[in-house]
C-alpha cells in the first residue's frame, strides 16, 4: 500500500523536501510519465517539476527515459533511498570528524567571549540540565563541586536525570559535596550518595533554588515548571559562595 501524502513526513526526515517528495510518490503511482502529468499528480506547479526532478535525479532516486524524443520520469528502485540514507550518513559522518577537528578552536572563541561577557542564562529543561553534563567534561577523577540548596523542585524529570547524571559522575570519579534541601533527606535518588558528602539544610531554608560552583563557574539554576539557570563566570564570585557554602555547611545536618 503507497503512502498517503499525510504519511509522507518520514521522508521528509531523511532530508527530501516537501516537493520531493510529492513528486517521488507519484512517480511511484505512475511510472514513467510526462512532465505534465507528474505535476497535476504531485499538485506542483509546472515550472517548479523540473528543478524538483533535478534535484532528486542528484539524489539517485529519479531517472528518465527517451521515448520518441520526449523525457518520460520515473522513479528508481525504492531501494533505492537506503542507499540515499547511507550516503548522507558518510556525509555527516565526515563533516562530524571536521568539526571535531575546529572543536578546539570554537572553544577558544568561546572562552574569550565568555570573558567579555561573563553571564550566561539557561532556559528551559534542555539548556540547564546540560550544565551538569558539562561538570562531567569539565573536572577529572578525584576533582570536586559544591551544591547548596540540592533539590529535584516541580520537575518531575529530574530524578531519572540525576540518577543518571550521578551514575556517570560516580563511574569519573568526580567528587561532590552537597548542601540539600531538608524535604530531600531519605529521598534523594540512590546514585547521589556515592563519592559524595551530604547534609542538609534546615526547614527555613527550602528553596527550588539551587546554586552549583567549582574552579571559576557558579550556576544558580530555579528548578520550577520550566526550569532556567544563570552561569557566572567568575573567580571572585565562586569564591563568595564558597563562604556561604563553608558557613552553611557547619549548620547544616548529616
Amino acid at each position: 500500500m503507497l503512502m498517503d501524502v499525510k504519511d509522507t513526513k518520514l521522508l521528509e526526515d531523511i532530508g527530501l523536501t516537501h516537493g520531493e517528495t510529492k513528486v517521488y510518490l507519484a512517480l511511484l503511482r505512475l511510472g514513467a510519465t510526462k512532465t505534465g502529468l507528474l505535476a497535476k499528480e504531485a499538485g506542483v506547479s509546472s515550472s517548479k517539476v523540473y528543478k524538483i526532478l533535478d534535484r532528486l535525479i542528484k539524489k539517485g532516486l529519479v531517472g528518465h527515459v527517451l521515448k520518441g524524443k520526449i523525457k518520460h520520469f520515473k522513479a528508481l528502485e525504492p531501494k533505492r533511498i537506503i542507499e540515499y540514507m547511507e550516503e548522507k550518513e558518510k556525509q555527516l559522518s565526515e563533516k562530524k570528524e571536521f568539526v571535531k577537528k575546529l572543536l578546539p578552536q570554537f572553544e577558544m572563541e568561546q572562552k574569550l567571549a565568555g570573558k567579555k561577557t561573563g553571564a550566561i542564562i539557561y532556559e528551559g529543561f534542555k539548556a540547564t540540565t546540560n550544565f551538569f553534563r558539562n561538570i562531567l567534561d569539565d573536572l577529572k577523577a578525584g576533582e570536586e563541586y559544591y551544591v547548596i540548596g540540592a533539590s529535584y523542585g516541580e520537575v518531575s524529570a529530574l530524578r531519572p536525570f540525576f540518577y543518571n547524571y550521578h551514575f556517570q559522575r560516580v563511574k569519573k570519579g568526580i567528587i561532590v559535596k552537597m548542601l540539600a534541601n531538608y524535604d530531600t533527606k531519605g529521598n534523594l535518588e540512590k546514585t547521589t550518595a556515592k563519592k559524595s558528602e551530604i547534609r542538609y539544610l534546615p526547614k527555613q531554608f527550602i528553596s527550588n533554588m539551587q546554586i552549583t560552583f567549582y574552579k571559576n563557574k557558579a550556576f544558580i539554576s530555579l528548578w520550577t515548571k520550566t526550569p532556567i539557570g544563570f552561569l557566572i563566570e567568575d573567580e571572585e564570585a565562586v569564591k563568595g559562595f564558597r563562604k556561604y557554602f563553608n558557613a552553611f555547611w557547619k549548620i547544616a545536618k548529616k
